[in-house]
């Protein structure tokens, strides 16, 4: 994705860029020899909450650090893909504070010592980037460290962590297929590949029984104490509150600031995972996580920016990265629940990548969208032509044309707007590089 002033960081993963590949190959090989060069900092971190799943991986993480830092402990977050700055994938903890994003010189040098101890040998750049994370956690004191996936999870470069303080499972759907496999059930053995023998699990709603049933048969026989949402805890609303229950009692809570009920099952996990990972949980820091929490670029509503100009007069706009058809489902129940509440005309702005399932996302939204604009993703080679992608979206069931650019989608949406309608509610995602381009053309980057 891209930021518009080069920075001494970016200056740095630049130079990887031109020596290693960019994608996947996953083996843990690699990373194990760089950080035995490096030392083992993976071995020196505060407690790991390990982060695994198809949908929610980022939600749940946000979670997970709104209620430790309710509690005003310091927590360092890893996640990936950014959205603008690369600096996004490395949250800094601070004490009795909100985390901040790792300052340019720290991850420049960080960035150096690490290509310097790999020596030139063949890698990948995110397997550089996760011994960046391993060697910025393990510098600077925090309470606890949240590590989010890359992709899958057994093979995954994240895990070398061999006794996280909880393995967390989010919802499994099909994705990265050609890295995965093709059916839930040999996608969620993946996943599993980060439960570790003895440690605690906690498993997110899952809507498969099959990845379910490899979820728990799993952990069974690696003797890990396991959580499971819907059996062990749970969470619904009542009377526009969040009722949360487990085995250790019932909490009454705000509803999540995460718009979407997809959420209440987030929270769920994420308070389910703080307790397994040895945190005690108070009612008041459940309280503050639920209306402190953030998560940018899922869901996010834009009330200002650059990209304002362009819109009709008065509409909701929301970006989403969601990009497979599970995430085309809770999204779409999102906008729906938006239009039971108040009912506006729905548009969307959609660009996507060609490892992605543009048909079966789009047909979450068939008889709730009236059109799709389509439009390519900057600085991506992998992004599906507009056109192919408007093909895909009339394939699902929905009225759909090429654009452009963005701006001029919402030109069009502009121009399709009907006066004596309210005004209309855009959707613009389907990437996450989409709505990294949208969050800087807007000049809204996440902080």
């Amino acid at each position: 994705m891209s930021h518009s002033v080069t920075s001494e960081a970016e200056r740095e993963i630049d130079k990887l860029l031109a020596l290693h590949p960019k994608g996947f190959d996953l083996s843990l090989d690699r990373i194990t020899r760089l950080l035995g060069v490096l030392g083992n900092p993976h071995k020196r971190l505060p407690p790991v909450i390990h982060v695994a799943g198809t949908n929610g991986k980022g939600s749940v993480t946000a979670f997970c650090r709104a209620l430790l830092e309710a509690a005003g402990l310091s927590v360092h977050v890893h996640t990936s893909p950014h959205l603008v700055n690369w600096h996004e994938r490395y949250r800094m903890g601070v004490q009795g504070g909100r985390g901040q994003l790792v300052d340019d010189a720290t991850f420049a040098d960080a960035l150096r010592r690490v290509a310097e101890a790999n020596a030139g040998q063949k890698i990948t750049v995110f397997e550089i980037l996760t011994a960046v994370t391993f060697l910025l956690f393990s510098e600077h004191p925090a309470d606890a460290a949240i590590i989010e996936v890359g992709l899958g999870g057994r093979f995954d470069a994240t895990n070398v962590i061999s006794d996280p303080a909880v393995s967390v499972i989010m919802p499994i759907s099909l994705d990265h297929q050609a890295y995965l496999g093709d059916r839930v059930e040999l996608i969620a053995a993946e996943k599993a590949g980060i439960m570790k023998r003895g440690q605690p699990v906690v498993i997110g709603h899952q809507e498969y029984d099959a990845a379910l049933d490899v979820l728990l048969s799993t952990a069974e026989r690696l003797h890990c104490p396991t959580a499971a949402f819907g059996q062990d805890f749970m969470a619904h609303e009542e009377y526009g509150r969040l009722v949360y229950q487990d085995e250790f009692g019932l909490a009454d809570l705000p509803l999540p600031r995460l718009p979407g009920r997809h959420q209440y099952a987030n929270a769920a996990a994420a308070i389910r995972a703080v307790k397994a990972a040895g945190f005690t949980v108070t009612e008041a820091m459940m309280e503050k996580a639920m209306t402190s929490v953030e998560w940018p670029g899922r869901l996010q509503r834009l009330t200002e920016g650059n990209l304002m100009a362009y819109a009709p007069e008065g509409a909701e706009i929301w970006v989403d990265g969601g990009h497979n058809p599970g995430a085309g489902e809770v999204i779409a129940e999102a906008m729906a629940g938006f239009e039971e509440r108040q009912s506006r005309p729905l548009f969307l702005i959609i660009g996507m990548i060609n490892t992605k399932d543009p048909v079966g996302y789009f047909k979450a939204f068939a008889g709730l969208a009236e059109k799709v604009y389509c439009v390519p993703i900057r600085h991506s080679d992998a992004m599906i032509d507009p056109v192919i992608l408007a093909n895909a979206a009339y394939d699902a069931g929905l009225v759909a044309e090429p654009m452009s650019t963005v701006a001029e989608a919402l030109e069009a949406i502009k121009q399709a707007v009907v006066p004596e309608k309210p005004a209309p509610r855009i959707l613009m995602g389907g990437s996450l590089y989409l709505v990294g381009d949208v969050l800087a053309d807007n000049g809204t980057p996440p902080k």
